[in-house]
């Protein structure tokens, strides 16, 4: 897949999570370079709203936004008939956009047990599914794209997010595993790491977010998903690994590279001349981390003190 054949007429992308946030506004920065799109969640009311507001993008009369209403992470083989199904009706998928997620924070023993699993199986199953779905075609054609739409808490695990990190962390090792095998033929992984985005996901999450995890994630804005869309779109057609948003994401992305897949030497090098100056400055950043949690402790102890007294 070229930049030039991934932004043609008879593009065909799938969007999982596509009925808002983020995945919607994916759907809409492709609709406008002439793709065709089938959005993918579970509300089929969101889904029909989120076509409308797609479908007001459009570059030509040719295009077409699909919808399918399914949980992407409870049984395998309902996913894999409706992506059939869109197959069927839109060519074969070009690019997959892994974008279903879940956000749940609190601190370890409040989160529900059964929460952990949900996490895992909307975060991560949820991206294994579709993409099992669609990777046989896309190496019978050697040509493809893979998006997986992970978080900032998939590169760092912070106070909060002891059910939500492990779960996106976990589509990185999918990735990075994925993609050795599948580059033979010409397909490409993309991961991407977004901050908070102002979504309803975020909404949700914030309503129920412990005080410590607040004010960590207060250290870094919030960002637009029309923003965070247009570099995930343009990283996946370019065939980046890595996908990351503005200077901090940057820094998280060389900082926690690894053993990860480099799109350029130039990109390589980057990360070995930057790594000891961005860990100088990240140990800075988990100590600011540290202190939050200890301030935060020491008040609870002081407020339950003064209770206890009156």
């Amino acid at each position: 897949v070229t930049v030039a054949n991934v932004q043609s007429l008879y593009c065909s992308f799938i969007v999982t999570g596509g009925s808002s946030g983020i995945g919607k506004s994916i759907a809409v920065e492709c609709y406008k370079q002439g793709a065709f799109i089938t959005l993918v969640a579970r509300d089929e009311a969101k889904l029909l709203q989120a076509k409308k507001e797609v479908e007001k993008f459009a570059i030509n009369d040719k295009q077409v936004v699909l919808c399918i209403s399914v949980d992407v992470s409870s049984d395998y083989s309902q996913v894999e008939s409706v992506i059939k199904q869109a197959q069927e009706k839109l060519g074969p998928v070009d690019m997959l956009v892994n974008c279903a997620g879940l956000a749940i924070s609190g601190k370890f023993e409040d989160v529900e047990v059964d929460r952990f699993k949900k996490l895992m199986e909307v975060n991560y199953l949820g991206s294994v599914y579709p993409t099992r779905a669609v990777i046989t075609t896309m190496k019978e054609r050697r040509m493809g794209r893979i998006m997986f739409v992970s978080s900032q808490a998939g590169q760092i695990g912070l106070f909060g997010y002891t059910a939500y990190s492990p779960s996106k962390f976990a589509l990185r090792g999918l990735a990075e595993s994925l993609q050795m095998e599948i580059k033979p033929y010409n397909i490409y992984v993309t991961v991407a790491y977004p901050p908070d985005t102002e979504t309803p996901g975020l909404a949700e999450e914030n309503k129920t977010k412990p005080l410590e995890t607040k004010l960590i994630s207060e250290t870094s804005g919030v960002c637009q998903p029309d923003q965070v869309a247009k570099i995930i779109v343009r990283d996946a057609v370019q065939g980046n690994f890595n996908s990351s948003v503005g200077p901090d994401g940057y820094m998280l992305s060389a900082l926690t590279c690894g053993m990860s897949p480099v799109t350029s030497i130039t990109e390589g090098l980057q990360q070995i001349v930057t790594m000891g100056l961005f860990r100088t400055i990240a140990l800075f950043y988990l100590g600011s981390f540290d202190s939050i949690v200890r301030r935060c402790m020491i008040q609870r102890e002081q407020s339950k003190a003064a209770d206890k007294r009156e």
